[in-house]
Order: C-alpha cells, then structure tokens, then sequence
C-alpha cells in the first residue's frame, strides 16, 4: 500500500485502494487510476509526461529560498584551520592536553593523553562582519559579507558513514529518505525535463555512499540523479548504437503500455514510478548533453570559476551546478572528497583548499551578479569536525593531523533568506565544545527546510504503521540566521 503524506496538520485523502473493495478490484472495475491518467496524457502528448509536482498545502509559508546548493566536503574538513581561530590553542601548541579537556569524551583513532594542536595557519578578520578567516581561504574571503557562519554544530555520529547519514537523513543508518529527497518529495521540480535533485562528484562518494542521496522508503522517483561531467553525464542514458530517437520512442510507448497492464494487475506504485522515469529519461536525452556542455560559457565565467571544459573538477561542478538551478532544478549536491585529515594535514589540508576555495567564490559572485542569489541557498559543511588535538606526527614537529570530533565544528550558509554577515555560537578557547547558542545537525536542517517554505514538522510520510520526517522528533530552526 502507498502510504500518504501528512499536510497541513491532516492527512491527506486515502486512495481507493484502501476501501473494501480492495486495490486489484478498485483498479479492475474502475477502469482508470493515476497511472491511466498519467499513461493517457504520455500517449496523447508523443512520452513528454510531467514530473511530479508539488504537494497540496505546499509550501507551508512563503519560502525565502527556491532552490539549494549544498557543498558538502566529504572527509570532514577542520574548522580549527579554517574558520574558528583559537589564539589559546596555538599559544599552547604541544603542551600536554588538560584531562578535563577529554574526560568522559571518546575519540575515534586517538587516545585521551594527546598533545594540543594549535593552527599552523594565520586567521584575519574578512569584511564588515569581521569574520575569522584561515589564510587559506584568499579568494572566499572576498565574499564574506554573503556567509552567515555557525560556529556551534553538533552532531551524533562520531564516524564517517553513520555521520553523513545522520547529517543527510536525520538517521545514523541506512533506509531513511536523504535531505534531498525530501525536498523534492515536498516541493516537486520546477523543470519538467530535468530532475529536482542533482548530484555532482568530485573524487569517490564517502563512506555512506549513495545512501547520502538516496529516497530511502520514499518512492524512488525521489532520489538524487548523479549527473558526470565527464563521458555519458548520466550512466546509460544514450540510446544504443543504431537506434534513432524515433524508434526509442516507439518502444518507450510500448512499455508504457505493459507496465500500466501491470500495475493494473498490482497496484505496484513503483511502476508508475517506472513509467515515469522512462520518460524522464527520454527527455533528457535532449536537455542533459546542453546543460553539461560548457562552451557556451565564456571564457571569462570559465576562467573566473577556473574551470576546464570535458575534465572532471569540483571547479567544473560548481560551473555545472549553477546551470543546473538556472534552469529549475531543485536542490544540486556538489560531494567533494579527501578531507579526511588524519595525517599530513600541513600538505593536503591547503590543497584541498586551493582546489575549491575559487570556484566556491566564484559560484557566489555568479550567483549574485545574475540575481539569484537571493533566492538560492548555499551551504557549506561536512559529517563533523576536527580535534584540537595532535594526532600523530614528532612531537615539536608541528601539526601531523586531527581526528573526528563531532561534538564542535563550523558550517557556512548564503543566500536565499540567510542574514550575510551572522555569526551563530561559540566553541570554547581549544575548540573541543559548544559554550554558546548550541546547533544541532536537526536545527541546521529544519533551518533550510524553513527557509524553503516547509514546515520541518508537518512534511511527514507514514510508513510502517507512524509518520516519519527528515528531523525526526527534534529540530528548531535558528531564527538568528534568517533575514
């Protein structure tokens, strides 16, 4: 049985199927369903089927964002390097850590006899706000007045996978619908030819993998589509060789025709959702190969994102993902990957910088000089952060690398509604913990689905016998970070 979505403090209207005629009979003598409809309206109208759109009631409230950027690096960059200095931690570099400091605290790969890890990296105050920017960061510090920063992030998760599905799905393990998803299950798309939900890789997936992006028990309609900058953008997209477009179309009908015989026979909503991604796919056949070529950019907007046409890059994803919310796309994911610095941070750490930091600020000026950024949220973070503690490395040598900490860490967010300038809580003089206005990962998100227009509390879906939602039973969202 499909289960409803939960709107407007009410339930939306059941399906037939649920009547005591029960679902095969209810399609059998009614003679039409929502798969009729929508097979009728494919045949009539040559496959050009529309995406699903949004739902009744929806949005609660006038959103200040339509659409979503998020940036996430996978790996878990630290925030102690790169956007929450801590005079008091490099002023006591290499001393033994306080036992306070770590008492009934556990660490992923170190021990609680650590030294201290004081920032190799200068900090500078960056605009009117005066945001505390790392050296790293030449280019987006040149924006800072856009970023309202949260220095007080926290979360439950303490290793990789789990981290980033709980950041993702409000969940620390598999099966739960990603942020994403629940957008577009909420929200619907804005562009009937491309899908509401984007994902751009850069380097391998993270440790949780597709679940990152995945619908979860939502109907499948919903998960994100990766898209590749490089050779087929979408795996299996392209017809096979020797086959026109004509003669797809003609075979998409026909299977359209024996899925809706199908799901006649099943009430399987899953083949509705088959029909229509075949018809998704059709249309992008077309769309997809513009969207992803570059060569229409000029070489300005190339050079300013400093990316290279045909070659796979987060520069190029950041070019991509701009074209992707020019043209209705609902939420785009760029994952960035090797921020996990457990080792010989004082190398990689300001690589992985110099890979993103242009195009991330070239993405926001963009944004801006075409208008809109005012109604695109930009987010930036990752799992969890980073120890202020040394792992690794001779002592006196410097800083060798940092482990997982999920207790403290900072993400940024511009644009679509969010307050330039902001600064949202405080870490205590090492770092290790939130001491002001405490974020939690279900605050971050029921924050951007606020700003979406959504209510975190009222988009729910009933599935095994309770309502479930993207913040479970928790969430506020941070007034402060909102204009």
């Amino acid at each position: 049985m499909k289960p409803s979505p939960k709107i407007e403090g009410h339930q939306v209207r059941e399906s037939p199927m649920n009547s005591s005629l029960g679902r095969r009979g209810f399609l059998k003598t009614s003679g039409f369903s929502l798969g009729g409809i929508a097979l009728a309206s494919l045949l009539e109208n040559e496959g050009l089927a529309t995406q699903p759109t949004s739902l009744a009631g929806l949005p609660h409230h006038p959103p200040r964002a339509k659409h979503v950027i998020y940036l996430h690096m996978i790996g878990a960059p630290s925030h102690l390097d790169l956007f929450d200095a801590k005079p008091e931690l490099v002023k006591r570099h290499n001393e033994p850590c306080p036992p306070e400091l770590t008492k009934g605290r556990d660490f992923a790969f170190i021990g609680k006899t650590s030294t201290l890890a004081g920032s190799p990296w200068k900090f500078s105050k960056h605009g009117d706000a005066g945001h505390s920017m790392s050296e790293l960061w030449p280019h987006l510090s040149s924006v800072a007045d856009d970023l309202a920063f949260v220095h007080s992030l926290h979360t439950d998760e303490i290793n990789h996978a789990p981290a980033q599905m709980f950041l993702h799905s409000g969940f620390g393990r598999g099966g739960r619908p990603s942020f994403g998803s629940w957008v577009s299950y909420g929200l619907g798309s804005e562009n009937e030819d491309l899908p509401g939900y984007v994902v751009l890789l850069s380097g391998p997936a993270g440790g949780a993998g597709t679940s990152m992006w995945s619908s979860g028990f939502l109907p499948s309609v919903y998960q994100g589509i990766q898209f590749r900058s490089k050779g087929d953008p979408v795996l299996f997209l392209s017809n096979p060789d020797g086959r026109s477009r004509g003669e797809r179309r003609d075979e998409l009908n026909a299977l359209a025709e024996l899925n809706q015989q199908q799901f006649l026979a099943t009430g399987d909503p899953e083949i509705e959702t088959r029909i229509s991604q075949y018809e998704m796919a059709f249309r992008m056949q077309a769309s997809v190969p513009e969207l992803m070529n570059l060569d229409g950019e000029s070489a300005q907007t190339i050079q300013r994102y400093g990316a290279t046409p045909g070659k796979e890059s987060f520069a190029n994803n950041c070019l991509l993902a701009r074209r992707l919310v020019e043209r209705g796309v609902r939420l785009v994911e760029l994952y960035d990957s090797d921020w996990d610095h457990h080792g010989n941070i004082q190398e990689r750490l300001p690589k992985k910088c110099e890979q993103t930091d242009q195009p991330i600020a070239a993405l926001l000026t963009d944004l801006k000089e075409r208008g809109m950024l005012q109604d695109t949220l930009v987010i930036w973070g990752s799992e969890f952060g980073r120890t202020p503690l040394n792992q690794g490395g001779t002592k006196g040598k410097g800083i060798n690398g940092r482990d997982h900490h999920k207790d403290a860490f900072t993400c940024w967010l511009a644009g679509g509604g969010i307050k330039g300038g902001a600064s949202v809580g405080k870490t205590d003089d090492f770092g290790m913990d939130v001491i002001e206005d405490p974020v939690h990962v279900h605050d971050l998100n029921a924050t951007v689905m606020h700003l979406l227009g959504v209510d975190h509390e009222r988009l729910t879906f009933r599935y095994q016998g309770r309502e479930f939602r993207l913040t479970d039973v928790h969430g506020h969202v941070v007034r402060e970070l909102i204009v």
